[in-house]
């Protein structure tokens, strides 16, 4: 990404010694996926419907677990013309227990993107880890009263009275994923505008929705110069590549999440386009192939 195209605060902050934003571009769109950190999840979230010593065997064989494994947070900067778009915003800070995540802010100054620069966010879903950012002061003082955040009409509605009876998530966290979203609406609702199934935010950046997760779950497709990248969300995990049908306990229909999942996955390995998504182990940059009734996710080599 150049920065140059993007206005910069006055100074960088201090370097970590870990590796935390990775820049490319699609066509004339500038693109930087920005690490929020990790948190620790349970196992068992990942594989509701199958068998314990059958998830206890995948994370074995993917050296994790067995109990608890590290969820990566992802968030992306996209610039299309002059508009600045950041997709999601990772956990914040107002979440006990979660030291290693909601670095977002952080992670962003020190790539000196300042974000008073922020034209429009997109919010592919309103579980607190993807909108818990947008609620820490540090964010909330620092971005432009004016911006835009385009969130789907479904999604909005969802959580005015949001069902959790398809889902099997820690016993605490339901009760936070309403506060939080409630206190992202009291927020932000003058700066929220809606849309139905797809809206292009800026030129060749489509957030659609696609259901599943979140009845309102969408997901940011980039198009520019012959070249694509698909920003997935919550669509897919690291276990859904080698067993797409298997259910995660966050998920509000799970039935249609694996519909959703092998249709996007199926298309991502047809198109050749690069992938991204949320929880996928940082920069989460690369290309889904078929594997039988399955997938294999195909790492993109790091551009030095």
């Amino acid at each position: 990404m150049k920065l140059d195209n993007i206005p910069h605060t006055d100074g960088s902050g201090v370097e970590e010694l870990v590796p935390s934003r990775y820049a490319l571009r699609i066509g004339e769109i500038d693109v930087l996926v920005v690490s929020d950190g990790v948190l620790p999840l349970p196992t068992e979230t990942m594989s509701t419907n199958v068998d314990p010593a059958t998830r206890v065997a995948w994370f074995k064989d993917q050296f994790l677990g067995p109990d608890a494994f590290d969820w990566a947070l992802n968030v992306l900067v996209v610039r299309s013309g002059e508009q600045v778009i950041l997709v999601d915003a990772g956990l914040g800070g107002q979440f006990p227990g979660f030291p290693r995540a909601g670095m977002f802010p952080r992670r962003l100054a020190a790539a000196g993107i300042d974000l008073a620069s922020v034209t429009d966010i997109v919010i592919t879903h309103m579980h607190m880890d993807h909108i818990g950012g947008l609620l820490v002061d540090e964010v909330k003082n620092r971005l432009n009263p004016d911006v835009r955040i385009h969130v789907a009409a479904t999604e909005v509605a969802f959580w005015e009275s949001p069902d959790f009876s398809h889902t099997e998530m820690p016993s605490p966290v339901p009760d936070v994923l309403r506060t939080t979203a409630a206190q992202f609406m009291d927020a932000y609702r003058g700066q929220v505008r809606t849309f139905d199934e797809d809206y292009e935010v800026a030129p060749g950046v489509l957030a659609w929705r696609t259901g599943g997760h979140t009845p309102g779950h969408s997901v940011v497709r980039l198009t520019s110069g012959g070249e694509r990248l698909t920003f997935a969300g919550d669509a897919i995990f690291p276990v859904g590549f080698d067993h797409p049908d298997w259910h995660n306990g966050f998920e509000h229909d799970p039935e249609e999440s694996v519909r959703v999942r092998i249709r996007l996955l199926r298309e991502a390995a047809e198109t050749r386009e690069l992938f991204v998504a949320t929880h996928l182990p940082f920069p989460s940059v690369g290309r889904i192939a078929v594997d039988g009734d399955a997938f294999r996710w195909v790492a993109g080599f790091w551009d030095y």
